[in-house]
């Protein structure tokens, strides 16, 4: 009888154990990766995912456009072996203005935890939202490190025979697009694309939200497109989506069952899209910051963007200048 009770009670335990590591695989799946928009490097070559409070005391800290996502473990722990004396980096990896309005210009809170509202770098696809800085007293030099194009996300094998981005007008697709509202590839690019096409009212009908049906049933517009479209591609919940080049590119190189359909410039914004990093004067750590701008620099940074399908920049946009 006690041999019994024992197994039952192992049995309940062991289902109660299947049946949690189930929910979580679940709940990171849906997820859909945000946690991972929140890391901290170690010199040790470890990273901590999701430790908001580390954005007030890791070595140096910097809040970037989110689409950059990719190239950070490899970034980072390049830079981090050439400054042995910044032990951890912490890294934001998320839409520039939902940070600037969201976490610089006002105290924000990331799964309830406070973010630090000082970060050492703050990097955009918009300069605007530098020159905002400007404008607050806390920035006052800039430089461009990288560029960027718009293409077009499809699940492998192209399914819906999606030719071009003159696609998007077709009325048998499900997209998943930025929003207009916090992502800048959107709000700059995308939609100024769509414009130029004529299509911007009829992919979205004026909508102007975000986790939102722009068009019931037809468009949706994401929180976080890098992590969002490709995985509601994956899903079957959508067809296409506008994405940076670098995301294709970072799907295909994890094995993920993702296509690209290029855009022709200028369509693809590639002469628009610049990638603009500056010091906030108020951040802890104003020489570590420098130190990761020169790192930039390098011939090993630029490779290692290069890499992951960005564009570099010129060795005279890679010169600290006034904003």
């Amino acid at each position: 009888m006690k041999i019994a009770h024992q197994m039952i009670i192992r049995i309940v335990t062991a289902l109660a154990l299947t049946m949690i590591t189930s929910l979580a695989a679940s709940a990171e799946k849906d997820d859909a990766g945000h946690a991972k928009d929140y890391r901290t490097f170690h010199a040790d070559g470890s990273i901590s995912y999701g430790q908001i409070g580390d954005s007030y005391t890791a070595d140096l800290v910097m809040y970037l456009a989110g689409n950059q996502f990719m190239v950070m473990e490899e970034l980072i722990q390049d830079f981090q072996s050439k400054n042995e004396g910044i032990k951890s980096v912490y890294v934001e990896t998320i839409p520039p203005g939902q940070i600037l309005k969201g976490q610089i210009l006002e105290q924000g809170e990331i799964d309830g935890q406070k973010t630090a509202m000082n970060p050492d770098l703050f990097a955009s696809v918009n300069v605007n939202h530098l020159k905002r800085l400007k404008e607050e007293g806390v920035m006052s030099d800039h430089m461009i490190y990288i560029h960027n194009k718009l293409e077009l996300m499809v699940a492998a094998g192209n399914p819906k025979n999606i030719k071009g981005v003159e696609d998007l007008g077709r009325d048998d697709i499900i997209q998943s697009h930025p929003n207009p509202l916090t992502e800048g590839i959107f709000k700059f690019y995308g939609s100024e694309m769509l414009k130029d096409l004529q299509l911007y009212e009829k992919v979205t009908n004026n909508a102007e939200c975000r986790s939102c049906w722009a068009i019931e049933g037809k468009t949706w517009f994401t929180s976080r497109h890098h992590r969002e479209t490709p995985d509601r591609l994956e899903k079957g919940e959508a067809d296409v989506g506008i994405v940076w080049t670098t995301e294709v590119v970072h799907a295909k190189m994890e094995g993920r069952p993702i296509d690209g359909v290029a855009i022709p410039a200028p369509l693809n914004k590639q002469d628009k899209v610049n990638y603009a990093i500056g010091a906030l004067s108020t951040g802890r750590s104003p020489e570590n910051a420098q130190r990761f701008l020169e790192y930039l620099t390098t011939e090993k940074a630029q490779t290692i963007y290069e890499k992951y399908g960005f564009v570099r920049a010129s060795a005279e946009e890679l010169k600290l200048k006034p904003l």
